[in-house]
């Protein structure tokens, strides 16, 4: 597989882990997968403050047993930029809570190459405010 394609694999596969229906929650093994062991985080609520991916899916796990029952998030469009063993990546995502909330956001990671593959070195994300569109290379 080249690797263009398995970035934009482990992509699809970060979000699916974090979509899940009524009665059920983020599917951890997972969302932890495709990340470094020494990966930080970065949400969009500021000010910014670094967590690992485990305090992060820690949060989600609870929120889908309270307030956030159903979750799904998918990534419509995506650039890569690939150099040797070292890549970003922007996702433009769709996020609806509850089955009726919606919201956007475009999600930056920096991702690393070793001999299990590429992994999420680090990642952040920005929500979009209203009347704000996607921007237009991210297509």
């Amino acid at each position: 597989m080249d690797d263009r394609q398995a970035i934009s694999d482990l992509i699809e596969r970060q979000f699916a882990s974090l979509s899940w229906a009524h009665g059920t929650g983020p599917d951890a093994e997972g969302f932890m997968e495709d990340f470094h062991p020494d990966a930080l985080l970065f949400a969009s609520a500021r000010p910014a403050r670094a967590q690992t991916p485990r305090k992060f899916l820690e949060r989600m796990e609870g929120l889908s047993q309270t307030s956030l029952r159903a979750f799904a998030e998918h990534c419509p469009a995506r650039e890569i930029r690939i150099f040797g063993n070292v890549a970003v990546a922007v996702a433009a995502c769709e996020n609806v809570e509850n089955n009726r909330e919606r919201s956007r956001n475009v999600e930056m990671m920096l991702l690393v190459k070793d001999s299990s593959g590429w992994k999420i070195a680090a990642q952040a994300w920005d929500k979009m405010t209203p009347g704000q569109s996607f921007p237009d290379w991210l297509s």
